[in-house]
């Protein structure tokens, strides 16, 4: 399997996502080019809550730039719940969950399976 990577500016956009929309869940698709994770888009028709942020993946676009997701957890978590394990296989391979207080040591990446994944910062 190739080296994934993500971008340093796109993981900042990350945590300051994840400040602004606390004590809400944000929802993000992240897109890749070349191995390198390195923008993203929020999703389209996002529902969130305290608790959760959800879409429709019907509503996605067809893209085969999409790596797969990221989404805050403000309990500060950083572990997949049994709703994520449901949704990180319908969008991509690689999720990251950022949780409170949005920063390099709250953060994790995983493969659709919830196993976790050492994702380099470039």
């Amino acid at each position: 399997m190739p080296d994934i990577r993500i971008r340093r500016e796109l993981l900042e956009t990350l945590f300051a996502l994840g400040k602004s929309q606390h004590p809400n869940e944000f929802l993000a698709i992240l897109k890749i080019r070349n191995g390198i994770i390195e923008e993203l888009e929020l999703a389209p028709g996002t529902i969130s809550g305290e608790t959760s942020a959800s879409f429709d993946t019907y509503m996605m676009p067809l893209d085969t730039s999409t790596a797969g997701s990221a989404h805050s957890h403000p309990s500060g978590a950083v572990r997949p719940s049994d709703a994520d394990l449901r949704f990180f296989p319908k969008i991509g391979r690689y999720h990251i969950i950022i949780g409170a207080p949005y920063n390099d040591d709250t953060w994790r990446c995983f493969h659709a399976n919830g196993e976790p994944f050492v994702m380099e910062v470039v």
